[in-house]
């Protein structure tokens, strides 16, 4: 009679056990996206896709269209349908308080991926895994600062979509960084929403204004305004990457190209995986509860001629950027 209620016991653990793993397996996650205003954004989706694949999580991604009303209306979907947790790439960092309290209502963990919000919703989320955005900026600006040495330099800037926390973190870095430079001079700086086509217009207007053979260098927010800059300086008979050097964020397939064609100088890694820890902590809160730091930080890596650009480049070109 003990073996027979020893044998139960096992069979009725093995299903619960059974019955945990399969609801790990089985989790919704729903993803609002940005859009696809970058080569970045696009591997970043491509590798959440992937992720969840990988673990068996079904994953509803919703485009934004680089539109925050966009978003929250997708999250209020996501709250609606239930969904096991929410992943959120915020194209603004402010503006989120009521809709995150309703998914906080609802019992449901929100994890954001590559960009912050507002201090003040962060009792609002679960965690965010991001780059630390102010260092990606301020390794640009060392990278330039050594390469440029005591000689005077005038560099135009390409921001990022403004109010975006990346784009704001990514100026203070590299601002901080040539700070002690008296010889690094910032003449120009305007958004260029992180897009190629207006990162090629808005240097168009720097070389009509500063004259292309004034300006030193270029430092964009992220390597497709950088593409569309260099194309911009191309047509204006300039030569990117040798009398304009070039550093930029991001480290996307194009950049790489360009690298090896000597067209551009510098680029920082922001890595697509973003979703793989976030799964990770979803995964650890949902089934033990446990809560995982505010912040998960990834790696900020340069990448100039010397790291085999080429090589990198066939690495990187089928992530979907």
């Amino acid at each position: 009679m003990r073996e027979s209620v020893s044998i139960k016991a096992l069979l009725v653990g093995a299903m619960l056990a059974w019955g945990g793993a399969a609801q790990a397996a089985s989790l919704t996650v729903g993803f609002s996206q940005i859009g696809s205003e970058s080569g970045w954004r696009a591997a970043e989706t491509t590798v959440t896709k992937a992720e969840a694949k990988k673990r068996g999580i079904t994953v509803k991604i919703a485009d934004a269209q680089q539109k925050q009303e966009n978003q929250i209306k997708a999250i209020r979907s996501f709250v609606a349908q239930g969904v096991d947790g929410i992943l959120l790439a915020p194209v603004v960092a402010t503006g989120w308080d009521a809709v995150l309290k309703e998914a906080r209502d609802a019992k449901i963990p929100v994890i954001l991926l590559d960009r912050d919000i507002d201090p003040s919703g962060k009792d609002l989320y679960l965690t965010a895994v991001t780059s630390d955005s102010v260092e990606e900026g301020r390794v640009a600006g060392h990278w330039l600062a050594k390469t440029v040495g005591e000689k005077p330099c005038n560099v135009v800037e390409l921001q990022g979509t403004v109010g975006a926390s990346v784009a704001t973190n990514r100026k203070k870095g590299f601002d901080a960084a040539i700070a002690p430079h008296a010889n690094l001079k910032l003449v120009r700086s305007q958004t260029g929403d992180f897009t190629r086509a207006k990162g090629k217009e808005v240097m168009e207007s720097f070389i009509k204004a500063e004259g292309g053979h004034a300006i030193c260098a270029v430092y964009a927010h992220n390597d497709d305004m950088m593409v569309g800059a260099i194309q911009a300086m191309k047509e204006a008979g300039l030569k990117p990457g040798k009398e304009i050097l070039t550093v930029s964020i991001d480290a996307v397939p194009d950049i790489f190209k360009a690298i090896a064609a000597g067209e551009a100088n510098a680029t920082v890694e922001l890595t697509p995986d973003m979703a793989g820890p976030a799964f990770d902590a979803l995964k650890a809160y949902k089934e033990k509860g446990t809560v995982p730091p505010k912040w998960i930080q990834t790696e900020s890596k340069l990448y100039t001629a010397a790291d085999e650009p080429l090589k990198v480049y066939e690495s990187k070109k089928g992530l979907g950027y």
